[in-house]
């Protein structure tokens, strides 16, 4: 059947786009320029041709309205900070003096000046900068960014939509300064922070904005009533305002809900809804509320999160259902492509027929520039396009590597003794305490130790065959030496080999499991400079053959004191890859964890007496409605116990927890029945500890107190108040001292530095406990 033309034109757009570059260019002139090897000037034009190339690729591939201020040096939660003139007070001088430098110092830290919290952006794996608001705290306007970056579009003959953070996503997302009382409520200062945002836009509006687009995924989460009256109290200020642009209110990572209704009736230009997330609940709830008479609806049908290619015959049914539920219906993905990797064009290794079923952010841009123009003209104007996207998804749902019969037959075979520990935990713990021998307040590392440039040299010279396996295995033998030795000299407790070997927490495991693609440019942001390769999760898992266990062996062999076997737990292999989409997440999470309980029984067996395994992203993949909360975290939790559930009493499961938000999973962090979790704390002043204390929780944790996401380096006194801190919550026989996470990013001076004084902090505190503390 020919879908019937939309009665306005539909056009394809985009909410944002990746910033680092075809090679990461950005990375590497921002870290160039803090290391002294580039100057403001050249760093400045490297991130104006950045921009200048995206909004130029988006204009050809036919995208109407080009987004504009969504480039960032760090963090666009960051850049919102200082158009409203959030900058902590400790950050002042720094930003008058210089304000490029001073920005970084806020993201950063300098080693005088620590930075603002970093933790994760909803359920992604993007980390954003939080803002620190009291009841002191005065905005004030700073368009410049976002002006700037408009009039340059428009000069070079784009229509920009600028983008910014709402509002009301702002304050939600923002937290008491140092010394405010935890009870503040940022938002209590929406009526302060409005003019702001209407001196802001009046701003684009005479910088020749037509349109601008105002962020809010805050309102997809649960709110209290008083929030969606904020809400609607905001848009009825900003849209009543004579001196704008065209507002479009854009949400995503799922169901509006309540808010829809209350963003329906406020008087703004246009709504941006996600179609892939909500399921069908965006369509309904749309549907309910009467639709967006005399509005705009962008409607996200093509996923921005995930790599797969787009089903063009679903997203048009739901594309010709909303045509009469507003004024015109323009196509989307269902939020910004940053969550992406730039382009699938470039990977030349992965297999051409899998290489069909993968779209990266440009392949995603055409998609959304095809829906349009079928939704516009009809679909015989894309027959061609319709019939080679049927012929891909059928490669897909045909191809062996989906199903693995023996896989399933094992994953349908699990029993809820599979995963349960064979004793309670104090059975347990007072079994590890006689076979381990640790003392008081034991310290450790979480795993990765710096990634140097010899490394990245030796791993790049065996792929390029400039030397043989043998001469790669001696070097990462070396490395391993030199990890062990410093440790040991240190004085720290339990040790690990450093991972010299691993490229990337996931990607190691994922190149070494059946099922999982590796991408060679794949590259996602993270944080700041920090970009990652998510692996593709494409089919079903398994283990051929063990994974960690010779380089833990071998590192063990050079110590007395215990090593660690460390492994990346199920949710977080999860989280951090492209996933399928076409079987339930549990289905998938029980198989990377029978994999990995293969390799944890070997690891046992080889006489690794701790194993750590990793599961930072448990709280970053809960879904943002309490209402699906128990589901995911039965089978995120159960996941984590079939890895391990199979080991001795005696063996010390270890796992590991970073820059998130944890108070309200705590009773999951209590379900993985874990005997230490080491959890970031550092940036947040021990918040996770008194969280632990207040649930009640049972067993032994390590709550960070060397922040490693900045170069800065803790002194001796400032770990030890943070350890007086962690044992106002934690009693000392089940306090570990340790780093907030790996170290793989840090240089090794500021590593040798920090460690040395978090190990003589320990032994300070040690020194005033009372012997019966033992």
């Amino acid at each position: 059947m020919t879908a019937k033309p939309a009665a306005a034109a539909a056009r394809a757009t985009v909410y944002g786009y990746p910033r680092q570059g075809p090679n990461r260019e950005l990375k590497k002139a921002i870290e160039g320029y803090w290391k002294g090897r580039v100057d403001a000037a050249a760093l400045r034009e490297t991130v104006a041709e950045l921009r200048r190339g995206t909004w130029r690729q988006l204009a050809e591939a036919g995208v109407h309205d080009v987004p504009t201020g969504d480039f960032s040096y760090y963090d666009h939660v960051l850049d919102t900070s200082v158009m409203v003139g959030a900058v902590p007070g400790r950050h002042r001088a720094a930003v008058d003096a210089d304000a490029l430098d001073g920005y970084f110092a806020m993201a950063r830290g300098t080693q005088d000046v620590a930075p603002l919290e970093m933790t994760k952006w909803f359920d992604t794996n993007y980390h954003y900068l939080v803002p620190e608001l009291g009841p002191d705290t005065v905005f004030t306007a700073d368009s410049a960014k976002q002006v700037a970056e408009c009039a340059e579009a428009l000069a070079l003959g784009y229509t920009p939509r600028p983008v910014l953070v709402g509002p009301i996503t702002y304050l939600l997302l923002a937290k008491p300064a140092p010394g405010v009382a935890a009870d503040f409520e940022p938002l209590t200062l929406l009526d302060r922070l409005l003019p702001v945002y209407a001196e802001v836009l009046a701003d684009l509006r005479a910088a020749g904005a037509a349109w601008a687009q105002l962020d809010e995924p805050a309102l997809v989460q649960d709110r209290t009533p008083a929030e969606l009256n904020a809400a609607a109290r905001a848009y009825r200020e900003l849209g009543g305002l004579a001196d704008r642009p065209k507002l479009l209110v854009a949400s995503y990572f799922g169901r509006l809900g309540e808010a829809l209704t209350v963003l329906a009736k406020a008087p703004v230009d246009g709504l941006a809804l996600d179609f892939t997330e909500s399921g069908a609940g965006n369509l309904d709830d749309l549907a309910a509320a009467g639709g967006l008479p005399g509005k705009r609806l962008v409607a996200g049908v093509v996923n921005g999160r995930n790599i797969w290619i787009n089903d063009y015959e679903k997203s048009l049914a739901t594309l010709g259902t909303l045509l009469g539920l507003a004024d015109r219906v323009d196509v989307s993905a269902s939020c910004s492509l940053l969550h992406v990797p730039l382009d699938a064009d470039a990977e030349r290794d992965i297999d051409p027929q899998i290489a069909r079923w993968l779209a990266f952010a440009r392949q995603k841009t055409e998609e959304i520039v095809v829906l349009a123009r079928g939704l516009a003209g009809g679909t015989d104007t894309i027959a061609a396009e319709l019939a080679a996207n049927r012929a891909d998804l059928a490669s897909r749902a045909g191809a062996a590597l989906t199903r693995d019969p023996a896989v399933r037959a094992r994953t349908a075979a699990v029993t809820d003794a599979d995963g349960r520990r064979s004793q309670p935990y104090a059975e347990r713990s007072a079994a590890q305490r006689a076979h381990l021998g640790l003392p008081l307040l034991p310290t450790t590392t979480i795993g990765s130790f710096p990634q140097t440039t010899e490394l990245r040299t030796a791993r790049a010279d065996l792929r390029a065959g400039r030397i043989d396996g043998a001469g790669y295995e001696e070097r990462i033998k070396e490395e391993i030496r030199e990890v062990l030795s410093f440790q040991e000299k240190a004085g720290l407790d339990v040790l690990v080999h450093g991972e010299p070997e691993r490229n990337d927490m996931v990607q190691y495991f994922a190149e070494q499991l059946t099922g999982y693609l590796a991408t060679q440019h794949g590259w996602v942001q993270s944080y700041g400079t920090r970009y990652v390769r998510p692996p593709v999760l494409a089919g079903d898992i398994s283990r051929p053959e063990p994974m960690t266990v010779r380089w833990t062996t071998y590192a063990q062999s050079l110590t007395a004191r215990p090593v660690k076997g460390m492994l990346t737990g199920p949710v977080t292999m999860l989280a951090w890859s492209f996933v399928r989409d076409d079987q339930p997440l549990g289905d998938t999470a029980r198989q990377v964890a029978l994999a990995l309980r293969d390799e944890v029984d070997d690891l046992e067996a080889s006489g690794t007496s701790v194993i750590q395994v990793d599961e930072p992203a448990l709280r970053e993949t809960l879904p943002l409605r309490a209402a699906e909360h128990a589901a995911y975290l039965e089978w995120a939790t159960e996941s984590f116990r079939l890895a391990t559930g199979g080991v001795r009493p005696d063996t010390q499961i270890h796992t590991h927890m970073c820059y998130a938000e944890f108070g309200d999973i705590v009773q999951a962090i209590d379900d993985l029945d874990a005997d230490v979790i080491s959890l970031e704390a550092a940036r947040s002043h021990m918040q996770v500890a008194r969280e632990l204390a207040a649930h009640g929780y049972p067993r032994e944790a390590g709550p960070g107190v060397y922040d490693i996401h900045s170069p800065r380096i803790p002194s001796t006194e400032e770990a030890a108040a943070l350890m007086r801190r962690g044992l106002e919550a934690i009693p000392a026989p089940r306090l570990w001292v340790n780093p907030d996470c790996g170290l793989k990013t840090r240089g090794w001076p500021e590593t040798r530095a920090s460690l040395e004084n978090l190990v003589a902090a320990a032994r300070e505190i040690r020194a005033e406990l009372p012997t019966e503390a033992a």
